[in-house]
């Protein structure tokens, strides 16, 4: 008896894709994944992966989604085994994937026809594996790093306060006036002074770099460590 597994759309059960021990299935809205859903709505670029260990079996593991991958409706932190006819969702609003195994019962050895060796196809090559930053497809063989950059959006803040200061100082005979200019400037200080840009950049074995802006530090650091670990890289390097 050999088991094969499989994995079909809930809505669509017609589509069904093989899975390959050998081979992790990656999921995401992004082209490069080996299952690309680019129209679902509530897939991240780098959703989740399926792969097979020898320690579990087939497992399910979060990649890099925003909204979280289910497990028969409970969140994977990390990765999870899968049992047959287990669903997958990817987010709470995303499209469900049904796993499924197989069995393929061998004919006994009296029942079995005898034919003549076939000769072997050669395997087809797989498309090297890729992330997407900003709409560039970069295949993962060709990274050399990845870090994030953190650039104020105003550098220049403190200049400003401090000028404001010393003009303030001319209002010294009016304290009512020179304290209320001073609060106002070292609030604008605080808030203006905090804000800051994130950029993740990639850099490529041939120099050259992509760059993909981000909101959030956090975000733009969760990003960063993906791609490292996809690479075999420390997630300790700054």
């Amino acid at each position: 008896m050999s088991n094969t597994a499989q994995l079909h759309l809930r809505d669509t059960p017609s589509k069904r894709l093989k899975l390959q021990s050998g081979q992790p299935l990656t999921i995401g809205s992004a082209s490069g994944n080996r299952l690309a859903l680019a129209s679902q709505q509530g897939v991240s670029p780098h959703h989740a992966v399926v792969r097979f260990t020898a320690s579990h079996g087939w497992v399910v593991c979060d990649w890099q989604s925003s909204d979280g991958t289910y497990l028969e409706g409970e969140r994977v932190r990390r990765c999870r085994p899968l049992g047959d006819g287990d669903e997958i969702q990817l987010g709470r609003q995303g499209p469900v994937l049904v796993f499924s195994l197989t069995a393929a019962q061998e004919a006994p050895a009296a029942a079995r026809p005898t034919k003549a060796p076939q000769p072997q196809p050669l395997p087809k090559p797989q498309p090297p594996r890729c992330i997407d930053i900003d709409g560039t497809a970069v295949p993962l063989s060709q990274i050399r790093s990845a870090v994030v950059l953190s650039e104020p959006h105003h550098p220049h803040i403190f200049s400003w306060w401090l000028l404001t200061s010393v003009a303030g100082l001319l209002l010294l005979p009016f304290p009512l006036l020179f304290w209320p200019l001073e609060l106002g400037a070292l609030a604008g200080w605080v808030l203006l002074g905090s804000r800051k840009s994130h950029t993740l950049l990639v850099v490529q074995h041939d120099g050259q770099a992509q760059r993909r802006a981000f909101a959030n530090r956090v975000t733009a650091l969760a990003h960063r460590n993906g791609i490292r670990k996809a690479i075999g890289q420390s997630l300790e390097t700054p």
